[in-house]
């Protein structure tokens, strides 16, 4: 009889939820520290959620979710109705990289439309590598 191997990869579903906590808790400010201690957990196990090395109960998720001001839906892929799992994937992947975070918020707070079109011109010129 064969024996199975306990250590199993994460599922794709359950790293693509752990990228979109990750990111709200960053758009809250909240560190693991401040996330687990409202959840009444450790933040190396905030980690391993983030990570999608743990998979999150639908009890914690909620609860999740209500800490960081969001529907569960948000964690699912096509929350919104658009079909568009990947590309949100995708979008919260780029959250992870250094700098990211502080960029979109910073967008944010840009109340002029016409300055906000214009920073999206000059970063798509950039990574087209036409300045």
């Amino acid at each position: 009889m064969k024996s199975k191997s306990r250590t199993k990869a994460p599922d794709a579903r359950d790293m693509d939820v752990g990228r979109r906590i990750r990111a709200q808790r960053l758009v809250r400010g909240l560190s693991q520290t401040d996330l687990g201690r409202s959840l009444g957990i450790t933040f190396q196990q905030v980690q391993k959620y983030e990570k999608g090395a743990n998979r999150v109960g639908a009890g914690r998720l909620t609860r999740i979710a209500e800490t960081l001001g969001v529907p569960v839906a948000f964690f699912f892929g096509d929350h919104a109705g658009g079909g568009k799992g990947d590309d949100a994937s995708e979008a919260l992947g780029f959250l992870e990289t250094a700098g990211a975070v502080r960029l979109v918020k910073a967008y944010a707070q840009i109340d002029d439309t016409d300055v906000r079109r214009a920073l999206v011109d000059l970063a798509e010129s950039i990574a087209a590598g036409k300045v």
